[in-house]
């Protein structure tokens, strides 16, 4: 059975200790099986509370980081983050691991390079280049998540929010050696269908070119609504996931326009539902019926 899953961004950024049982229990009174839970900011979810409010739901996790302001293992030559900035951006990974590790989720996905929205031109010669740099900053991450047997998942980003990793291809030779070494059980990629339809010729190729290294998907409509009734074509996406072998969730990440931060960020300038709820639980619907699925695995 596909296990379907939502990202709390779809109500509300940041997600703290607070509000995490209330909204938990929400989502698994919709019928989904996972959240997914964005830790914006270390120690806005705690794993104490945040695993009690799974073992009161049922529900499984997944974590997802943000790169906001400030946060880059790498930039422009004329202007690379400081060695100060790297490292702070390495504990704040390291610490999305440590969150996944305790509340027993085995991934933990973003677009780990440099700050969403942060963009620069290159040379081929410093594309390579600024790879290479990208790789040797996120190794010690990849080294922390292996010791807690959580696997790191890279999110290409489309044009508009990134310049350095917007494709599949683009990610697998990004990550190199990452994916041949003693590391590669522990490093792949996370897809997101919303940038696949601007960035890849054909969705469903991108998730075969992927392969084996496909740790996790997200899901949403080509507006970044609610996945179905829009131009994607989702019996060739689910196909092709199929082909691979994927046996994660497909989690729905959609973002609410009411909080201006998250909204900014992610572009949502109008609503993209009648209510939040509405979004979830037509995605939900479609998810269903497109995985043939029964109904949740929790109480």
């Amino acid at each position: 059975m596909t296990l379907i899953g939502i990202n709390t961004w779809v109500w509300t950024s940041p997600l703290c200790d607070v509000q995490a049982r209330e909204l938990l229990a929400h989502v698994a009174a919709t019928g989904f099986d996972v959240v997914e839970l964005p830790l914006e900011q270390p120690g806005d979810l705690t794993v104490a509370a945040t695993r009690a409010a799974l073992d009161d739901t049922g529900l499984q996790a997944c974590v997802v980081g943000a790169m906001g302001p400030g946060r880059d293992l790498v930039g422009p030559d004329d202007e690379p983050p400081t060695a100060a900035t790297v490292r702070a951006t390495q504990d704040y990974l390291r610490a999305c691991v440590d969150l996944a590790h305790g509340i027993g989720a085995t991934a933990v996905c973003g677009p780990f390079s440099a700050a969403t929205g942060r963009t620069w031109r290159m040379t081929p010669v410093q594309r390579e280049q600024t790879y290479a740099r990208w790789r040797d900053a996120l190794e010690p991450v990849v080294e922390h998540a292996a010791d807690a047997g959580v696997r790191i998942g890279i999110e290409p980003l489309n044009r508009y929010e990134t310049s350095l990793i917007n494709t599949t291809q683009q990610a697998l030779t990004a990550l190199g050696p990452l994916l041949d070494g003693p590391l590669a059980a522990h490093v792949g990629l996370a897809l997101d269908t919303y940038h696949l339809n601007i960035e890849e010729r054909s969705s469903s190729e991108a998730i075969r070119l992927a392969g084996e290294h496909l740790v996790h998907v997200q899901v949403c409509g080509n507006d970044r609504g609610a996945p179905g009734g829009d131009q994607t074509d989702w019996p060739a996406v689910l196909a092709a996931l199929t082909e691979v072998g994927y046996a994660g969730p497909l989690v729905i990440e959609s973002f609410t326009a009411d909080n201006d931060t998250i909204a900014t960020a992610a572009s949502i300038w109008r609503p993209l539902a009648p209510t939040q709820d509405a979004l979830a639980a037509d995605g939900l619907a479609f998810l269903r019926s497109l995985t043939a699925t029964e109904g949740p695995t929790h109480d």
